[in-house]
């Protein structure tokens, strides 16, 4: 890292290394640059890079936050199976508490995910 005071330091994921991509296709994350980065302004805390299931899409739609219905009023194409989005921590251990939790990429996860979420239950969900 160089001595500039206005460089920001890289996100880190929950496994301490560099945050890896989420996605790109479909275009996700808080600030839409396909990472699970997050801010102050996050208060959701979209930190946990998740492989979207047709059970989980199902579950999310059941308590309110339908991810898989297309919304072109603002540019979103609607999630399916397959897809990568970064979740809101929260919602990711609701889901893992009920049972229907999608898998997750720890490497695409923010280490803020951990004021939410445990470690063990993200580790119980990753594919990497």
């Amino acid at each position: 890292m160089s001595n500039d005071p206005l460089e920001i330091a890289p996100s880190v994921n929950v496994l301490g290394t560099r945050l890896e991509p989420c996605s790109h296709d479909p275009l996700t994350g808080f600030f839409r640059d396909a990472h699970c980065n997050t801010c102050a302004s996050d208060t959701g805390s979209h930190t946990v890079c998740a492989i979207m299931t047709a059970e989980f899409l199902a579950y999310s739609k059941y308590v309110g936050n339908d991810l898989s219905t297309p919304r072109p009023e603002y540019g979103f194409a609607g999630l399916k199976p397959g897809d990568q989005w970064c979740l809101c921590a929260a919602r990711f251990l609701q889901a893992a508490d009920e049972g229907a939790a999608p898998r997750i990429r720890l490497a695409s996860t923010h280490e803020r995910a951990l004021e939410i979420v445990p470690r063990d239950v993200l580790m119980d969900h990753a594919t990497d």
